[in-house]
């Protein structure tokens, strides 16, 4: 009997005993005419945890997670864990909804508080969705639904939150689906386009690499934004197709820019998790540069730092072999992942690309002056290059030239264009090159 309704890890129900408690719930908040609310809550990282350390820290954290869970909610309210890092919580007999707030985070501060598991201080977060009886449905499907809909929620607006269900949420999520469909029709059609971007080097004013950005135009909705279909296509797998894809434009046309005449210069691609996690990725690299027939050097992967610290286990023999064929690595959004600098030393990367939220409010945020010096130091001291992303003004440029930033990019430069707009661009910054030669 025990061993069918509770976790054996963390002595919490299962899920078979949630649902029953969850049921009996319902019923008496029903009969007695009252309200209450369910939680659904996602460790942020746990992935990354269990990679790097092992199952059994991993198992000794998710038992210190329940206790911390227990200490958070009342005697007659109920928790569970449902699978992995997964975990329940019914808030028994609430007056209003924001006394669920209340209790969501006071447990985002509770798991927010260092671990120290066999000598390792570990940080993980939690991302917790709320649902409310009756407001947000009468029965245990629907409230269970809609709790688990606000919890993606949460972990799409940045993780380690709280988010209460809305209506408007389902309807999210149906267009999602609708979305989904349309995505593997366009891929399969071959659809997709992509944008160049130019990298200029801020000593001599050359273009020295493009950043490659998908584009999706879509026949009813127009152009969909790349921060709408790339979690599409991540959640659904339809992310290693599309990369591959992209990744074959660039190189042959990195490659045509070149027999062309135009002085050589990278071309940047992005890089998902969900690619950088295959074991047989740096093979799928190796194999377009041998068809597009452009040499590694002129190829730069960029990977987020969220994305490297998520998947760091998976992510360095790849990266070890990429870096050993010649092709330079770049972390992305550098500053807004809270890697630590042994990370970053550990990693065979050439390039630090400061993010565009510390670019923005320069020079007059003084905290942001900070945060990019301090980057740049950083970097120059591990022989790294800097780009700064996001340039919009030629006071910002002249700032970033002048502490010392190596590369920029942004709609001061140039806005994201296709192919044949980058080539008359080309054609010009040549023309007015030969003309200041001459």
């Amino acid at each position: 009997e025990y061993l069918a309704h509770y976790d054996p890890l963390t002595k919490l129900p299962n899920r078979l005993l949630f649902h029953d408690q969850l049921q009996q719930t319902i019923d008496y908040a029903r009969r007695d005419n009252k309200q209450f609310a369910l939680l659904f809550l996602d460790l942020d990282r746990f992935k990354a945890i269990n990679d790097t350390h092992g199952h059994n820290i991993g198992d000794a954290l998710l038992c210190e997670v329940a206790k911390r869970l227990s200490r958070c909610v009342r005697v007659e309210d109920a928790l569970a864990r449902l699978s992995g890092d997964e975990f329940t919580a019914i808030l028994t007999d609430i007056y209003d909804a924001p006394g669920a707030n209340i209790v969501a985070q006071k447990i985002i501060n509770e798991i927010g508080k260092p671990f120290e598991i066999n000598g390792h201080e570990l940080f993980v977060g939690t991302s917790i969705g709320i649902s409310v009886f009756p407001k947000d449905g009468e029965d245990p499907q629907a409230l269970s639904k809609h709790a688990d809909i606000a919890m993606y929620r949460a972990k799409e607006m940045g993780r380690n939150l709280w988010v209460q269900y809305e209506e408007s949420m389902g309807q999210t999520v149906s267009d999602m689906y609708n979305l989904e469909n349309d995505l593997r029709h366009a891929v399969e059609r071959a659809e997709l386009s992509v944008h160049y971007q130019p990298q200029i080097d801020l000593n001599s004013g050359n273009i020295v690499g493009m950043e490659i950005l998908a584009r999706w135009p879509h026949p009813v909705r127009g152009m969909v934004p790349p921060d709408e279909f790339i979690p599409v296509a991540e959640s659904t797998g339809l992310i290693a197709p599309i990369g591959e894809w992209v990744l074959q434009q660039a190189c042959s046309q990195n490659v045509s820019w070149q027999k062309a005449g135009f002085s050589p210069f990278r071309v940047a691609v992005n890089v998902s998790g969900r690619q950088l996690a295959k074991p047989d990725f740096h093979k799928m690299v190796e194999r377009v540069l041998e068809k597009t027939g452009m040499k590694p050097k002129w190829l730069e992967l960029e990977i987020t730092e969220s994305i490297l610290m998520d998947y760091q286990a998976e992510a360095l023999p790849i990266l070890n072999k990429l870096n050993a064929m010649g092709i330079r690595l770049v972390v992305d959004d550098f500053g807004t992942g809270y890697s630590s600098l042994g990370h970053v030393k550990n990693l065979p990367i050439q390039v630090l690309k400061i993010d565009r939220s510390f670019v923005r409010d320069l020079p007059d945020d003084n905290d942001d002056v900070e945060i990019v010096r301090a980057i740049m130091a950083l970097a120059h001291n591990l022989r790294l290059k800097v780009v700064a992303e996001g340039i919009e003004n030629q006071i910002q440029l002249e700032f970033l030239k002048e502490q010392g930033c190596d590369l920029a990019q942004g709609y001061h430069i140039s806005r994201p264009l296709p192919s044949d707009a980058i080539t008359e661009y080309l054609k010009k910054k040549l023309k007015n090159t030969l003309e200041i030669n001459t």
